[in-house]
Parts: structure tokens; sequence; C-alpha cells
């Protein structure tokens, strides 16, 4: 099986769509809004500074709110919470109050932790970068907490058949 590159884009979708990627859901906070969606395109950026940057559709809403942010909140999941990734994957924060329909509290910068992730981490925003249909938000992490192993992830593979709450 061999997709060539050369001179075409097909060849690079041919090899991302292959790749399985974990997915994180990021929660955020603006005045007394919340919001949160699920998220394919997030990556450790730095070491020293510990760095990390969260790409979030310009479509959706918890981009809409996240402007008006100073802090994110990234959880990771597991696969027993994949209920979770389908609520913030599938359902849109225009129509409905995620939050009403999961477990979370109240934590650092006034973010919305979700209860079930198997870690999180907040981080501040230091920056915001147009990345096409998606903004890159760059983030200096500050707190977090490891819940579990992280031997079974919710990834792409996991997710690829969701049907967006907005339109991609």
């Amino acid at each position: 099986m061999s997709d060539a590159i050369s001179g075409s884009s097909d060849g690079f979708s041919s090899i991302v769509d292959r790749l399985d990627y974990p997915m994180f859901v990021v929660t955020t906070r603006a005045v007394n809004e919340r919001s949160g969606c699920l998220v394919g395109f997030a990556t450790q950026s730095a070491i020293d500074p510990p760095r990390f940057l969260v790409g979030l559709s310009d479509k959706n809403r918890t981009f809409r709110v996240a402007t008006a942010a100073d802090h994110l909140a990234v959880h990771v999941l597991d696969r027993r919470h994949l209920s979770l990734a389908r609520l913030f994957g599938e359902r849109t924060g225009d129509e409905v109050d995620k939050f009403a329909r999961c477990h979370w509290t109240e934590g650092p910068h006034g973010l919305p932790i979700l209860d079930d992730a198997a870690a999180w981490f907040t981080g501040e925003i230091l920056g915001r970068f147009d990345l096409g249909d998606h903004v890159g938000f760059l983030l200096a992490p500050d707190r977090g907490e490891l819940r579990g192993d992280l031997t079974d992830l919710v990834t792409f593979r996991d997710v690829r058949d969701l049907d967006a709450g907005h339109d991609p």
C-alpha cells in the first residue's frame, strides 16, 4: 500500500487518516459562562518552560468563550468514559448545557473540571494563533491531577464517527 505525497495533499490526508491521536476535552470559563468541547488538535509544544498547544475550531461555542478567557482546562479521558467524549463532541453548548449532563467541580481559576477525567491540567493562555479553521491557544500549564494510569485513552479512532455539534 503506497500513497505518493509529492505534488498532492492527498498523500498527507492518507497519512494523517491512519494516525490515532489522543482526544481531549477542553473546558473554559469567561465571566459567568462555561463551555467545553472535544479536541483532537492538541500537543505538548515545549519542555522548558512547559507549554501545551490546543487547537479550537473557530466555529464552536467553546472557541467564542475561550477568546474572552484567561485559562483553559485540558482533560484526558479513558475509554470507560467515552460517553463524556460523545457529550462534548456531539452536543453544542449553543443548544444544551453539557455541564448539567455530567459530573464536574469548580477547579483552579474557576474552571469546570470533569470528575470522571483520568487526568487534567489547567493553563494560562499565553497567546492565540490563526491555524486556518482552528485557532491555537498556547498554554502555560500551572496545575493538574493524574487520576489514572493513562493506558486506555480515548483516541481519534474511538470518536471518528461522531456527528459533530457544529459543522467542521
